[in-house]
């Protein structure tokens, strides 16, 4: 060892010289650099970390030039912390090096050292214990769900690494249906799970929130604040205090309501209604929304600044058409979900399973209402199912029940959305209605102009050596005078004649 930097305190100081002269025997060509940190109190993490980390700063480690080893052993175990902490954190850009005392008698009475090394990685068997401990909290997210789409997967990681590590808001955004609240509530449950929320789980629709109502229900009010309010109320963001908030549909919260929620994000901080002084909470939020929330921002629906604070992580859910390859498990689910709910067995016959997988993965299908129209339906198929037993009979009713359902909700929905577009009943030929009410929908469920092409022109695109769908696409709704941006947000009406 070339050098030794010995820390120690005034009241060693003779301690640390009787050191110096033994070093001077055993290991003469070793320079002792005597450095002393004095605390009010060694046991005080605050003060040790600070006067440490002091240390490490201005210290000149050349570790380019010198291997370094920083001994933990010996000082108070806050000091061993404090120690450890700086050189994980590479404020000491070295190895620890940990003492012992020669215990088998192996040593010859001499103690023992090791060198710890803090890349973990190069542990097989604690990086096989971290993958392992990541694969089941992903897992866990997926209520247990072993699901197949890669990009789904994919998605899942990622999030489960984000609520682990970081307390920022988190957006879910996707189509109504895709779990967005399921997978909320999953969130708060390993969060739960590692300690690292003590507090409640809140949930509120914020569709639900009109009116002079939506400040009291979020923000709380004092009594006498208005009328009818006749004792305190500590509103949704105090009740999550320490725990998570689940705002589904924030896109629907008023400007006032966002503005007052921004603050309380960045501040932990708020005022309710008819208060004087201001009280805290300190939740972690979780939005969810179906809608462009950056489209409502360019509308002027939405504060630009909160959109800013919540979209640091946003993750889109897909819906369930596409993502056919996790119906079959998601199936499996339900069965299971259906017989503890109802406390009765439920299987498929092998004919009526294969029969309902061909319909469910076929582009007849479509899962509109997504994971919930996959619930509704095998509840309806376990309640009608005779003997527990979901049989042929009961699956291809079940099927006309579904083809009759979405056909009904997308003449519904091909009216709303042409209307909203100023397409009056008489404004088309049915032949055009019908065909630009079904372009419209792909649109809105589209991520872009190009990826609606595709869906509208997959059977032509394939005969041709180029292809430029969204170029298409907007020579075709430019006959009628129509846009991207604008079906997509909503949209302006076409010009007149």
């Amino acid at each position: 060892m070339d050098r030794l930097v010995l820390l120690y305190r005034t009241p060693h100081t003779a301690l640390a010289n009787q050191v110096v002269a033994d070093l001077a025997e055993v290991s003469p060509e070793t320079r002792v650099d005597l450095r002393c940190l004095d605390f009010d109190d060694p046991w005080s993490f605050e003060e040790v970390y600070g006067r440490l980390l002091d240390f490490a700063r201005a210290y000149p480690f050349q570790p380019d030039r010198e291997d370094y080893l920083v001994h933990i052993t010996t000082g108070t175990h806050v000091a061993q912390i404090c120690l450890f902490l700086l050189t994980e954190a590479r404020f000491m850009p070295g190895r620890l090096a940990q003492t012992f005392p020669d215990t088998d008698g192996r040593g010859g009475g001499r103690g023992k050292w090791a060198a710890i090394d803090l890349d973990l990685s190069r542990y097989d068997s604690i990086a096989r214990r971290f993958a392992e401990a990541a694969q089941a909290d992903a897992s866990f997210l997926k209520s247990g769900i072993a699901t197949r789409n890669p990009a789904f997967n994919r998605l899942i990681a990622d999030i489960e690494t984000v609520v682990l590590g970081s307390r920022a808001p988190i957006l879910l955004t996707g189509p109504t249906g895709a779990g967005k609240t399921q997978l909320a509530r999953r969130i708060y449950a390993l969060k739960k799970l590692k300690h690292q929320v003590s507090g409640a789980f809140v949930e509120v629709n914020c569709a639900t929130l009109r009116g002079d109502g939506a400040m009291s229900a979020l923000f709380g009010h004092r009594r006498g604040a208005f009328t009818g309010a006749i004792q305190d109320r500590p509103g949704l963001l105090r009740t999550a205090d320490k725990g998570l908030l689940f705002l589904d549909e924030i896109g629907e919260l008023g400007l006032d309501e966002q503005a007052m929620m921004l603050r309380a994000l960045e501040e932990k901080r708020f005022l309710p209604v008819g208060a004087d002084l201001e009280v805290g909470s300190e939740f972690q939020l979780i939005a969810g929304t179906n809608r462009d929330l950056g489209t409502a921002v360019a509308a002027g629906r939405f504060r630009e600044d909160l959109y800013a604070r919540l979209n640091l992580w946003t993750f889109r859910l897909p819906g369930l058409a596409d993502r056919r390859e996790d119906i079959e498990p998601n199936l499996a689910y339900e069965v299971a979900r259906f017989a503890e709910r109802e406390g009765r067995s439920l299987r498929f016959t092998r004919e009526a399973e294969a029969r309902y997988l061909r319909f469910a993965l076929s582009d007849g299908a479509r899962w509109t209402g997504n994971f919930r129209d996959l619930a509704a339906s095998l509840t309806r198929m376990g309640t009608l199912a005779p003997a527990g037993r979901i049989d042929l009979e009961t699956v291809e009713a079940e099927i006309l029940r579904l083809t009759a359902l979405w056909q009904g909700s997308s003449g519904g929905a091909a009216e709303d959305s042409l209307s909203t577009l100023g397409f009056g009943p008489d404004a088309l030929d049915l032949f055009d209605r019908v065909q630009l009410a079904e372009v419209v929908r792909v649109c809105r469920a589209a991520r872009s102009a190009s990826d609606a092409g595709r869906t509208l022109f997959s059977a032509s695109r394939s005969q041709r050596r180029s292809t430029n769908d969204a170029d298409r696409l907007r020579k075709y709704l430019a006959r009628f005078g129509l846009d991207w941006a604008g079906i997509t947000s909503g949209g302006a009406a076409p010009p007149g004649p």
